[in-house]
C-alpha cells in the first residue's frame, strides 16, 4: 500500500487543480485588489490578493500551513469566498510559527511557487494535503511533486524556495504581523479590524463581515 501511496498523492492534487482550473483563471485575470495596509508595517510587496479591486471587504489573514486551526480555518474561507464573491477579496500573510517544524519550508514551497504565479494553487494544494506533507519522511520530495502537478519549472522551484527573495517575502509578513501585534495562528483582519477568535468560524465571519456591508443594520 505505502509503495502507492505518492501516485495516489498525486493523482488527488492534479484532481484538485484540474476542477479548480476555472476558478483559477477566473480569480488570477480579475483586477486585484492590494492589501489594505493602513495599519501596521507593510508586508511583502506585491501581497497575494485573491479577489476584485473594487471589493467592499478586504480580509488579510495570517496563516501557517502546519497550524490545525489554520487548516480547519481553511475551508470556512473558501466558502466563505464563494458566498461573498465580488463583494470580497482575500490577503494571505505567512506567519509560520516556530512550534510547527515544517510550517517554514511550507511558507517556502507556496512562495517558490507565487514567483511561478502559483501562489494559490500551492496555498490551496498545501492545506488539502496538510495530513500528507507534515507527516511524510521527504517532505521536500512531495513539495515537488506538488510543484510538478501544477504544472511548474520544479528545478527553479526548487531554487527558488531556498532564494533570498522567498526568504525576504516571509520575513515582511511575519514583521507586518508583529507589527499589528499577531502572536498566534490564524489570525484575521477585516478591513483593518482585528477579527475576534470567537469569530473565527463560518456564523461569526458571515457577521462580521455583513457588519462592514450593511452598518445600519449591526
Amino acid at each position: 500500500m505505502k509503495r502507492y501511496l505518492p501516485f495516489a498523492i498525486i493523482a488527488g492534487v492534479f484532481l484538485i487543480a484540474a476542477g479548480g482550473g476555472t476558478l483559477f483563471y477566473f480569480s488570477e485575470r480579475q483586477p486585484v485588489a492590494q492589501a489594505a495596509t493602513s495599519i501596521g508595517r507593510a508586508g511583502a510587496e506585491p501581497p497575494h490578493v485573491r479577489g476584485p479591486a473594487n471589493a467592499s471587504v478586504c480580509l488579510e489573514e495570517f496563516g501557517d500551513f502546519q497550524c490545525p486551526p489554520c487548516i480547519a480555518l481553511f475551508p470556512v474561507l473558501k466558502k466563505v469566498e464563494s458566498d461573498y464573491g465580488v463583494r470580497l477579496c482575500v490577503t494571505f500573510r505567512q506567519f509560520p510559527l516556530a512550534v510547527h517544524r515544517r510550517a517554514l519550508e511550507a511558507a517556502r514551497a507556496a512562495e517558490g511557487a507565487g514567483l511561478q504565479g502559483r501562489f494559490w494553487e500551492m496555498h490551496d494544494v498545501l492545506y488539502q494535503n496538510s495530513w500528507v506533507w507534515s507527516r511524510v519522511p521527504d517532505h521536500h520530495a512531495l513539495f515537488a511533486q506538488f510543484a510538478q502537478t501544477l504544472g511548474l519549472d520544479v528545478e527553479r522551484f526548487k531554487r527558488d524556495m531556498e532564494s533570498e527573495q522567498v526568504n525576504s517575502r516571509i520575513i515582511s509578513d511575519q514583521q507586518r504581523g508583529a507589527s499589528l501585534h499577531v502572536d498566534r495562528t490564524p489570525v484575521l483582519f477585516i478591513n483593518n479590524r482585528r477579527v475576534p477568535i470567537g469569530a473565527l468560524n463560518a456564523s461569526g465571519l458571515h457577521a462580521e463581515i455583513d457588519a462592514v456591508l450593511n452598518p445600519k443594520t449591526h
